[in-house]
């Protein structure tokens, strides 16, 4: 294969962007060879705007064209993994965007489809990209900083005016996008930490819906984790914050690591706070030291989502690792699911947890969920102009 033939299953806000970067050859070894929408408006401007390209209202048409050898999907959530599914079933390989999917219990379906296909499958963490995480990423498991006591982060520059929530009828509902804060906004977050520092073991959380905002779904959380060696952590997050903070801290036996306003920051010591923590004044003061650096990227590169976009596409031509495998999905989504459970239950969740247990919860909030009214379409096509993540400082 010299080149791989791309289809693309939605082409809102970001699949028009990813439809736009692959029809202007911005991504080597690839080509865009289809795009699908239900919306008439987005079928138009596809028709317009990308010459050539073979159009389709409905997926599995486009799923079924033999002339595409890969699928990104851009869709409302809970299509991601449906759409994954019989994807893999007519031998494409697969590039989600975030979320995996509302529900653990289905992107388990969709991880099982994926390995009984064989084929590449990837998910658009580009922030997987970000020099910044991948640095304190590498400190932290290269043992450098020590044992992690505590991560916190504080993520509330996600803030939303009720405006963005009234564009759609299907927004902030649990029927159509199936949360709120934590699976719109943050799960990019979410999975950041969990790649830097792995999976807790155990979730005690409390969400808050529509504190803030006329919604269904959650947009203010706090959530608290116990890890598997005994460090602890906590997340909170929400929408209604302005200005919002966006820090990340770790703690560990010889380092503390902070991350904010597009910068690293560290103070390492010489020796672990176990070997220090009995000294005397005058042994602290006289053995004791630390070390204070910055890292501060020389360029933040706008390109993240192509980033992710040429590393999949590399993959299935010569094999390169992906930096973003579809599998790694479920873990960020186990983490916001649990933390929903926690609260649905208001006890701590053990993960693993009881999948089906959430989905009842879940499946009984659809049930009572219902299209906000009195909504104002956003008519608007970004055509290639999808706001960049990276104009927060990270």
């Amino acid at each position: 294969m010299k080149e791989v033939r791309f289809g693309i299953v939605g082409i809102g806000n970001m699949g028009s962007s990813h439809a736009k970067n692959l029809f202007d050859s911005k991504i080597n070894g690839a080509v865009l060879c289809a795009v699908c929408d239900t919306d008439p408006q987005k079928r138009n401007w596809a028709e317009e705007s990308l010459p050539g390209v073979r159009i389709y209202e409905n997926y599995s048409d486009l799923l079924s064209d033999n002339e595409i050898d890969a699928v990104i999907i851009a869709t409302p959530h809970y299509l991601h993994p449906v759409i994954a599914i019989e994807a893999f079933e007519k031998g494409l390989n697969v590039l989600t965007e975030k979320p995996a999917g509302v529900y653990v219990q289905k992107v388990l379906e969709m991880n099982a489809a994926a390995e009984k296909s064989g084929k590449v499958f990837g998910i658009m963490y580009n922030q997987r990209t970000n020099p910044i995480f991948r640095k304190a990423r590498e400190i932290i498991s290269s043992g450098e900083a020590g044992e992690l006591k505590r991560v916190v982060w504080i993520i509330t520059n996600w803030y939303r005016r009720q405006e963005y929530y009234d564009s759609g009828s299907w927004r902030a509902t649990w029927k159509d996008e199936g949360g709120g804060v934590l699976i719109n906004q943050c799960p990019h977050n979410i999975d950041i930490l969990q790649w830097i520092v792995g999976m807790p073991s155990k979730v005690t959380a409390h969400c808050y819906y529509g504190k803030y905002h006329d919604i269904e779904v959650e947009d203010d959380v706090s959530a608290f984790f116990e890890f598997p060696g005994g460090a602890t952590g906590a997340l909170f997050t929400s929408t209604g914050e302005n200005p919002g903070t966006n820090r990340l801290e770790l703690s560990c036996d010889k380092a503390k690591i902070v991350i904010e306003n597009g910068k690293l920051s560290m103070w390492k010591y010489n020796l672990s706070e176990k070997e220090y923590r009995d000294f005397s004044s005058e042994d602290y003061k006289s053995k004791v030291s630390y070390v204070f650096s910055e890292y501060i990227p020389e360029k933040c590169d706008a390109s993240a989502h192509n980033q992710i976009l040429q590393n999949f596409t590399n993959s299935i031509l010569s094999g390169e690792e992906l930096i973003s495998p579809g599998y790694d999905g479920i873990r960020g989504l186990t983490i916001s699911n649990a933390i929903h459970l926690s609260d649905w239950t208001g006890k701590t969740v053990e993960i693993p947890f009881d999948d089906e247990l959430h989905k009842q919860f879940l499946m009984e909030k659809v049930k009572e969920s219902r299209p906000k009214k009195n909504t104002v379409k956003d008519n608007s096509i970004r055509a290639g102009k999808a706001s960049s993540r990276w104009d927060v400082k990270w």
